[in-house]
């Protein structure tokens, strides 16, 4: 998918939103934020839930409109998007999921390609197993191969690696670290670890309407070792920050916004 495009898009940053106003149900989420995607770099977004993580993305894949506001992408870009639900389609099969994308497009789907991401996400054995025969992780892994297959210069992840064991969680984190290697990626996380492990930069969004709060990255490429001292600290350091987040007060209703 191709948002909206803004012919002022700054060089360094492949998506740029700008004063925006958005509103969810009567409440209003955020007005007047401010956020770039540097080009090239994961930036990872924290916060307490129905803060408006998951609205901020759906607004940078086009897929909701701001109340005010603007949304500037790198000219020609285009976008993958993963939400929180797998959004499966059921009568296909795992490897059908995953070339999706193609069938929409009316492209021929690389069958040889779509069986190798599945390998690399180990599903290679369930490749034409349907979604409901599949465990929750299972699913959430074959939604994150197709996001993979896609191969976009922007991609765009809603808690991609929730579902999964922490064995799992690590070994997909350095799957879609390698892969997504040079792309732009904004990364919704619950986990201030993976944050740590993949972020470039690393934004809290906390309050109503909602601001974002940078807060410290470790230095070196992702992925980065869990067992790092620094990170460790760093760690420690972001719940403190996440706490206070969650004591200033999202709205308790629960939602996926």
């Amino acid at each position: 998918m191709t948002p909206p495009e803004h012919p002022h898009a700054e060089s360094d940053h492949a998506v740029r939103v700008h004063g925006a106003r958005f509103g969810f149900e009567g409440t209003l989420l955020f007005d007047g934020l401010e956020l770039a995607l540097e080009q090239g770099r994961w930036t990872c977004l924290l916060g307490p839930s129905g803060v408006g993580k998951s609205s901020l993305l759906r607004v940078i894949a086009g897929l909701e409109r701001l109340e005010a506001g603007g949304l500037s992408v790198r000219a020609g870009a285009s976008v993958a998007y993963m939400a929180q639900q797998d959004l499966l389609m059921p009568w296909l099969s795992a490897l059908g999921n995953v070339s999706l994308g193609a069938r929409l497009r009316g492209e021929a789907p690389d069958r040889a390609r779509a069986l190798a991401m599945l390998e690399r996400v180990g599903l290679g054995g369930d490749a034409e197993a349907l979604p409901h025969t599949l465990s929750g992780g299972m699913r959430q892994r074959v939604a994150l191969a197709r996001t993979l297959m896609e191969d976009r210069p922007i991609v765009l992840m809603d808690e991609p690696f929730s579902a999964l064991d922490a064995i799992t969680r690590m070994r997909l984190q350095e799957l879609a670290a390698g892969l997504l290697a040079g792309r732009t990626v904004l990364l919704v996380t619950h986990d201030p670890l993976e944050a740590l492990r993949l972020g470039d930069r690393i934004y809290i969004m906390a309050g109503r309407p909602a601001s974002l709060q940078s807060a410290p990255a470790p230095d070196g490429p992702p992925p980065r070792k869990p067992r790092d001292r620094s990170l460790q600290a760093m760690h420690a350091e972001l719940l403190e920050r996440l706490s206070a987040a969650d004591d200033a007060g999202a709205d308790p209703r629960p939602t996926t916004r």
